[in-house]
């Protein structure tokens, strides 16, 4: 039995946990919003960073390019810095990521365009993505594993749901910001200084999370391991790989799971409708807002079911309701244009069963090499089905306006079973109850 499972606070959130947790949420989402504001802003950034002679369509693709570098550098960052949080600390890499997505974020608000350093300017813009997917790529991982190990083991649930909300949240004031700045400037002004706001503004508050940071203290759980000296002896992801080959393959099937929902039903569907159903952009990106808001929202809710009643249920009823909202999405509006707004409300909740997935992570891998196996199966499983989704489902809809829900629904049976295996089998997570029983 741990020491913080034989204390009176074991079986309630202190206030420890709850700074933990404000916190990590916090610099979560400053840090996705960091990361997805390069793409609210492709058009001026394509002006800006590209000769006035490219054509339009090659300085986008340019762009989107430079985009896909940070989701390239994903895997790698997130394995490295896995690699130090399970071997030096998670609260140290914690911290790193944040620092590494602000600065990077911060240079790109302030370097000099094309204008007046020439291809120098694009060339350091690959090299700031880059350096954004690195980061990215060992945030989400690395700030699950920390509140996790932090709060007692029947609250994990919401905990991770707690972060994973403060995560969409992120992608939610990025869509927020560029609406203002459209908003409240001409094209031409944001084509000429505006854009930089975004990027200026998240450099700044990212520093000032980074900061904040410094006040978390390292997760009991890695402090327990380090005095006991249980921290792995050999290089984590050898014994990931050579141990826990199931944990990763049931990980990396329910991440599969969560980039469906993520990339289809929230990131594609404002260009889908209006190709499919001629929606103007103006109403798609009011309803992409509802619906990020009601996910964000979700993934707390889920998280607190999951305390209660394990993943196992909520993930066979969430997918279920995660099935027919898909349908419903690209149904109803295909009847009627005006349902779209409470239909992707609708959906954007019941994507928010992908809270599950972090839980499951979580618990699939034992503490000395958890930060490493999850940020493994996350990032290696989200750059490949992440990467090829939007090129799958596009390809698809030309044959069957419907084939974006069939896609979330095909992903989505995979993702439950896996998960219900896992429990099963015992390689992904328990109820809470017997979690700390096992304690």
């Amino acid at each position: 039995m741990s020491a913080r499972s034989a204390s009176p606070g074991a079986h309630r959130l202190t206030g420890r946990d709850a700074k933990t947790l404000a916190l990590a949420s916090l610099g979560g989402a400053l840090e996705f919003y960091d990361f997805i504001i390069y793409v609210f802003f492709t058009a001026a950034i394509g002006h800006v960073f590209f000769p006035a002679s490219m054509p339009d369509w090659l300085s986008q693709v340019q762009t989107w390019g430079i985009f896909a570098a940070g989701y390239l550098a994903r895997p790698l960052g997130g394995i490295v810095m896995a690699h130090f949080g399970d071997l030096v600390g998670r609260k140290r890499m914690f911290t790193l990521s944040v620092f590494l997505m602000a600065m990077p974020t911060l240079i790109i608000g302030l370097m000099p365009t094309y204008e007046t350093i020439g291809y120098a300017a694009p060339l350091l813009l690959v090299v700031m993505r880059a350096l954004q997917g690195a980061a990215i790529g060992g945030e989400a991982p690395g700030a699950w594993v920390f509140v996790s190990e932090h709060v007692p083991a029947r609250h994990i649930g919401f905990a991770c749901g707690l972060l994973t909300g403060g995560l969409t949240g992120g992608i939610l004031l990025g869509s927020l910001m560029a609406t203002a700045i459209n908003s409240v400037f001409t094209p031409d002004e944001v084509i000429g200084y505006a854009w930089r706001i975004p990027f200026v503004v998240g450099g700044i508050f990212g520093l000032i999370a980074m900061y904040l940071r410094r006040w978390l203290e390292e997760t009991p759980v890695f402090e327990e391991m380090r005095k006991l000296k249980e921290t792995a002896d050999e290089l984590p992801l050898k014994l990931v790989l050579r141990d826990h080959g199931r944990a990763v393959i049931v990980s990396m099937l329910a991440t599969w799971m969560l980039t469906a929902g993520i990339v289809v039903l929230i990131l594609m569907t404002p260009g889908l409708m209006q190709k499919l159903h001629g929606i103007p952009a103006t109403d798609t990106l009011i309803a992409n807002v509802a619906a990020t808001l009601t996910l964000t929202i979700s993934a707390i809710v889920v998280g607190l079911l999951l305390d209660r009643h394990g993943p196992r249920i909520v993930t066979l009823v969430g997918g279920v309701l995660l099935i027919a909202a898909a349908y419903a999405l690209y149904l109803g509006p295909a009847a009627d244009p005006t349902l779209l707004l409470p239909i992707d409300a609708m959906a954007g909740f019941c994507v928010g069963v992908i809270g599950v997935v972090p839980v499951v992570m979580v618990r699939a891998f034992p503490p000395a090499v958890r930060f490493t196996g999850l940020s493994f199966s996350y990032n290696v499983a989200y750059a490949i089905s992440g990467g090829l989704t939007p090129l799958v489902v596009s390809l698809l809809v030309a044959v069957d306006p419907l084939a974006p829900a069939h896609y979330v629904a095909a992903v989505t049976v995979i993702g439950v079973a896996a998960v219900v295996y896992g429990t099963a089998r015992g390689h992904a997570p328990r109820p809470a109850a017997l979690a700390e029983a096992a304690e």
